[in-house]
């Protein structure tokens, strides 16, 4: 799956963007399958605008988000629904814990989606442990740290299968020890998979080796 932007800008954001320079709005980039991609974004230059426009969720925008060259409202819900099960994964910056389910349960919404899962149960346990997390599976959402909710939704991205993994400040609520442990499991799956990554975050850090980094 390949993912392209031509001359994107947010309507709510025009005037400001306009008014500084990106390597992400208004220019034609092409995100090349397969790669590790970081965009330094700071505050309020609309980082999680993108990650909204490229998972498809809103589309106050002009110019085009183009998936395999076609822009999104080329393809049918039915296709779309499709892609966010077998080609796109995503972890939100708010996470979207259902807090009425347990952290397990929050886990399965996704592996389960398709008929035969990508992931086995036995992968799930072995991906908590990882990430420290096994002793609250069967918590409540409501009742997880927020540096738990964010490896729960992590593991929760990881469990379907995806060409892409666009993760909006993934590791903002974890010390530096547990975001590396779960930067290595991320980096880990998406090799597995030959999958790559568009990850958004305030600042440098040296936890990926990027192919390629812009900043937005």
């Amino acid at each position: 799956m390949q993912l392209q932007l031509e001359n994107l800008v947010p309507i709510p954001l025009r005037e400001k963007i306009l008014q500084r320079t990106s390597e992400i709005w208004n220019q034609a980039v092409t995100f090349t399958p397969g790669n590790f991609v970081k965009i330094k974004a700071p505050s309020g230059t609309g980082k999680t605008t993108l990650v909204h426009y490229l998972y498809n969720i809103r589309n106050d925008y002009t110019g085009e988000v183009l998936v395999d060259g076609q822009p999104w409202d080329a393809y049918k819900k039915d296709q779309i629904a499709s892609m966010r099960q077998q080609q796109l994964s995503v972890v939100f910056q708010d996470l979207r814990i259902f807090e009425q389910l347990t952290a397990v349960e929050n886990i399965e919404l996704k592996r389960v989606m398709l008929p035969q899962p990508y992931c086995s149960a036995e992968k799930v346990a072995e991906m908590a442990a990882r990430l420290n997390v096994t002793h609250i599976l069967n918590q409540s959402g409501k009742t997880l740290s927020y540096g738990e909710r964010q490896r729960i939704a992590i593991i929760r991205a990881l469990v379907q299968p995806f060409e892409w993994l666009i993760m909006d400040e993934p590791f903002s609520h974890l010390d530096d020890a547990n975001a590396q442990m779960a930067a290595d499991l991320i980096a880990e799956e998406c090799r597995a998979r030959k999958a790559g990554f568009i990850l958004t975050d305030l600042d440098h850090d040296n936890r990926f080796a990027y192919d390629i980094q812009f900043n937005l």
